[in-house]
């Protein structure tokens, strides 16, 4: 039996988050013999939104494809950076027509890989219905790259959502995380069917912080109930995310370890 391991990290936040990234990615893939790297990256241009200059940076450190959610449109230039950069990801049922593309081929660690970026709807906004959405595009990795491990990456605010997307999908992917919460759950574990499964990786960022941003910003807005604009915290940062150990045969998880370095 071939093991093969998908490092997936959660949301990288701002120049914080790129910091611990430069810092740490290196040493944790080596320590983790990772074979394939999943970075969410939609908030990495200052806590919100992505440019080239921060998805050349991940690609330059390694990472193989980016992944993103609702602030992936937040900067200028976003639809025709998505459109010219097919590791660069936005969840893939947004409405026909939007730029880019919500899934990623790939070769990487001597496999095949298909990753699949989706978007919930609880709580954020009412696009295409991702259950569905998943449905075709595991039927074009069925048609165009059978032999692919399929990893998704869910981004939604609802826990509920994310949990049910995943049993949904269970048996049918390797590997399931959501992001957008920022606040990595402790529920790691293989589904029934084996499929790796993780409802959030929490985020790549600032620790003194409320999911990355000023901590005194947060409890003024609180306070207040006024929209106060954010800003991205300083300092020190972690990196959060998730390794799924996996069959390279028959595409089940073996294994899913939570990180945080």
């Amino acid at each position: 039996m071939r093991e093969v391991r998908a490092l997936m990290i959660g949301d990288v936040v701002g120049e914080a988050g790129m910091k611990a990234l430069f810092a740490g990615l290196g040493e944790l893939v080596r320590r983790l013999g990772a074979d394939i790297v999943v970075v969410n990256g939609e908030n990495a241009a200052g806590g919100f939104g992505i440019t080239k200059d921060e998805t050349d940076k991940l690609f330059g450190l390694g990472v193989h494809v980016v992944t993103s959610g609702n602030h992936v449109w937040e900067k200028k230039g976003a639809a025709e950076l998505l459109d010219a950069e097919p590791r660069l990801l936005r969840p893939a049922n947004y409405p026909a027509g939007a730029p880019g593309r919500g899934m990623a081929l790939v070769q990487a660690g001597g496999a095949p890989w298909a990753v699949i970026n989706l978007q919930g709807r609880a709580g954020l906004y009412a696009i295409d219905c991702p259950f569905k959405c998943a449905d075709a595009l595991l039927e074009r990795v069925k048609a165009e790259a059978p032999a692919s491990i399929v990893l998704v990456d869910c981004h939604a605010e609802s826990n509920e959502e994310k949990e049910a997307l995943g049993l949904y999908l269970d048996g049918r992917i390797s590997g399931f995380v959501g992001t957008h919460t920022h606040v990595q759950t402790a529920d790691e574990r293989i589904l029934p069917a084996g499929t790796g499964y993780l409802t959030d990786m929490g985020m790549t960022g600032p620790d003194d912080s409320v999911i990355g941003v000023k901590t005194e910003i947060c409890l003024r807005r609180n306070l207040s109930q006024m929209p106060i604009k954010m800003e991205t915290a300083e300092g020190p940062a972690s990196i959060h995310g998730v390794l799924f150990t996996i069959d390279a045969s028959s595409k089940a998880c073996l294994s899913v370890d939570r990180v945080l370095a």
